[in-house]
Order: structure tokens, then C-alpha cells, then sequence
């Protein structure tokens, strides 16, 4: 359960992450020296990348399962 629970605290990270990327691209659109923008999408970049992680040991291991019809077998 604890996994599920940091797999959605990530996605909601990324996508905080991606909203103030957005949001500072906007804002510093005549500021060239400015890397705030950048630094959003490294961070960005990381909580997907630990995300991913997650959901590979989860499989993995066991600890997450599909549901999909298609894993379902004969």
C-alpha cells in the first residue's frame, strides 16, 4: 500500500513540476539570463525518473499486479 501511496505523491510532484515549468516560462518570457524553467524541468525530470523506478521494482517484486484483460491468460 505504502508503494501505491508514493507512486501518486510522485505523479502529483511531476505534475506541480510541470504546471510551474509553465508557469515561469510565461512569466520570464523576456528574461533570457533566466533558468527557472530549466530547473522545473530537471526537477521534473528526476520525479518521473524515481516514479518509473517505483513502478518497475513494484512489478517486479510483486507488490503492484495488472488488471488488464489482456494479462488475464487463457
Amino acid at each position: 500500500m505504502w508503494l501505491k501511496i508514493l507512486i501518486v505523491v510522485l505523479f502529483i510532484g511531476v505534475v506541480l513540476s510541470l504546471g510551474s515549468g509553465l508557469r515561469f516560462l510565461l512569466k520570464d518570457m523576456g528574461v533570457p539570463e533566466s533558468k527557472r524553467t530549466l530547473y522545473a524541468l530537471g526537477v521534473r525530470v528526476c520525479l518521473a525518473t524515481v516514479m518509473m523506478a517505483l513502478i518497475f521494482y513494484g512489478f517486479h517484486s510483486g507488490i503492484l499486479t495488472s488488471q488488464a484483460p489482456w494479462d488475464a491468460g487463457p
